[in-house]
């Protein structure tokens, strides 16, 4: 039975009490190394960062999905390399939510005695690959796989949204901010001044962080501005405003119980504690949300989470809401009844679009930051959070310097879905649209209508109502859909 261990302060705590002891990340601007190698040199940061021999005595590897490059044997490869023999070895699935899954995971196999010391890591050279590919070369990178894996996608592509190229995240993100302005009732300019002041607010904080791939302040007005170098992507986003991929950086996160933290003399100064935690879902496809304006699924990992720590929102002085594209931060802000004039940063990192989001490994960094952000400020608590996927996977986590109750919570409830109607001709009601532009202007547009028994896609591509749809609110209009001429599974928008 594991015994309680005494803390510096008279606390005692439970000796299966899972903690981080150590962090280490690294953005390369040059020279950069292949993954294994980023793994290697975070992790042995880590180890440094804590304080202790923590490879000689760790139970599990778990790695981040890389999208740079798919080894044969990733976590065998990194394990040899660091001369170690883990009882675990995981290679992830997808997704912006991974990493603090994963610490989340580890935090309970810790607790229930499975393991004592664990290792959470990622990296991505995106960047690198992307340069190598416009110069027709191909990076060397090592131990490749005898067959090239298949991506590691979580569900089929629905028809309906495969007809009408629902595909791209800063598309499906857009679809939900308009969603919200239209229920707000905001006006599209009004609602476009307070994205551009919420992003000056994260590049504010990217500015100060040497790791972040933008170090840069950006006014909001340069934010939302469209400019040969900043044009429209899907409205209301433009470039500046969306996640940025393709970076070089690698983030790692040690993990051990707190009476192998005791054995193994790390200081209490390096210690955090996952203090509350919880993984929900919102339905897989954008049109099957109930209420495109908001999440549910978000408001009830934040609440499992601050519920577990004991503590409320106004209590957490520290925040990370995930921020791959506006939508997610505005959603998490209304699940946490956080109003604009809020002045906490909502970022320790700068954020997806400033920091780097590095595939599914941004959230490493996040905790990795949010460790060190926590040590210069004992006793106060953390908030980190993440999106998966098109706004359909959310989780939460709350950190402190302060140990207290381990709670595991139990699993979320299936989201509620509305149906979708792949083909649909008549009268319509808009719910959420996106229109689509180029470098030349805008050319097309998704649509998402509600219609009787459910709601369908459709597309705009008549010139005048895509001019209209660019400066006009088109959430609660009355449209008329027919079927494409040449397609019959595709819906357009006619009036």
């Amino acid at each position: 039975m594991m015994s309680a261990a005494r803390a510096g302060d008279g606390q005692t705590v439970d000796g299966r009490t899972p903690c981080i002891v150590g962090v280490g990340s690294q953005t390369w601007r040059e020279d950069v190394p292949e993954p294994l190698t980023m793994w290697e040199e975070v992790t042995r940061a880590a180890e440094t960062d804590a304080g202790a021999r923590l490879l000689d005595r760790v139970d599990a590897i778990d790695i981040v999905y890389c999208q740079t490059w798919q080894y044969d044997d990733p976590v065998g490869r990194l394990a040899e390399v660091l001369g170690v023999a883990p009882r675990r070895s995981h290679y992830s699935g997808i997704g912006g939510t991974t990493p603090p899954v994963l610490v989340q995971e580890t935090a309970a196999r810790l607790w229930h005695g499975e393991m004592d010391v664990a290792l959470v890591v990622g990296a991505e050279a995106l960047d690198t690959q992307r340069r190598a590919r416009g110069r027709g070369e191909r990076v060397p990178y090592s131990f490749p796989p005898a067959e090239k894996p298949s991506f590691p996608w979580e569900a089929p592509f629905h028809p309906a949204e495969v007809a009408h190229e629902v595909f791209q995240a800063w598309l499906t993100f857009a679809l939900f901010d308009n969603a919200r302005r239209g229920y707000l009732g905001l006006g599209l300019d009004e609602y476009r001044a307070q994205l551009g002041e919420q992003w000056h607010r994260f590049t504010q904080v990217a500015a100060t962080n040497p790791e972040a791939w933008f170090p840069r302040e950006r006014s909001a007005a340069e934010i939302i501005t469209p400019t040969a170098q900043n044009r429209l992507v899907g409205s209301p986003y433009t470039k500046y405003m969306i996640s940025i991929m393709d970076v070089d950086m690698a983030a790692a996160v040690f993990m051990t119980t707190e009476q192998a933290a005791n054995e193994l003399g790390i200081a209490r100064d390096r210690r955090v504690y996952p203090r509350g935690w919880q993984y929900a879902t919102d339905p897989v496809y954008v049109a099957e949300h109930p209420d495109l304006w908001t999440s549910p699924a978000m408001r009830l990992v934040t609440e499992t989470a601050l519920g577990a720590a004991g503590v409320g929102i106004d209590d957490v002085a520290h925040l990370d809401l995930y921020s791959c594209f506006p939508s997610s931060v505005n959603f998490m802000r209304d699940a946490l009844g956080i109003g604009l004039e809020d002045q906490r940063p909502m970022t320790v990192t700068g954020g997806l679009p400033y920091h780097g989001g590095a595939g599914s490994d941004y959230l490493t960094h996040a905790i990795a930051q949010m460790v060190r952000v926590l040590r210069d400020d004992p006793g106060s608590y953390g908030l980190v959070t993440g999106v998966g996927m098109h706004m359909t996977k959310h989780v939460a986590g709350v950190y402190s310097t302060e140990p207290g109750p381990v709670v595991i919570p139990d699993a979320a409830p299936a989201p509620r879905c509305t149906p979708i109607v792949d083909r649909y001709e008549g009268q319509a009601t808009v719910a959420t649209y996106s229109v689509v532009h180029s470098k030349a202007g805008p050319i097309w547009a998704l649509v998402i209508c509600d219609v009787p028994g459910g709601r369908c896609y459709a597309r705009v591509e008549m010139p005048e109502l895509l001019v209209d749809a660019s400066s006009n609110e088109w959430v609660g209009r009355a449209v008329t859909l027919r079927s494409a001429p040449d397609r019959d599974d595709v819906n357009l928008v006619v009036a």
